[in-house]
């Protein structure tokens, strides 16, 4: 069990995916995305989503991302957010997103 503290500790954005490319240097199948998200600028993320989302898919989708994980070096790239997913039966990352827009920065709790 955590504490409440610890969860709100946890700072989950709302952000709008501007661009997505193939990242053929990670380990595991990748894409290296860039993100929207306000007040708080762009930060990008290599996101292992490739079964289930093709590229040109995401530009435009929003999502929900750990924006304050300290940045990762994932080979020659800094992963500085950290999107979420859950995963199917099958392994396959499922985007966790708002049901409707909202704006980018909007805090998740």
């Amino acid at each position: 069990m955590i504490t409440w503290d610890q969860f709100e500790a946890v700072e989950m954005r709302a952000g709008t995916i501007l661009e997505a490319k193939e990242f053929p240097k990670a380990r595991r199948p990748a894409y290296q995305l860039v993100i929207d998200f306000g007040p708080l600028g762009i930060k990008k993320s290599s996101a292992q989503i490739t079964q289930r989302y093709k590229p040109e898919e995401l530009i435009g989708r929003q999502v929900i991302a750990v924006v304050n994980f300290p940045p990762k070096q994932i080979a020659n790239f800094i992963s500085e957010c950290l999107v979420m997913g859950a995963y199917a039966e099958n392994g396959e990352v499922v985007l966790l997103q708002p049901q409707m827009p909202v704006p980018n920065g909007s805090k998740v709790g």
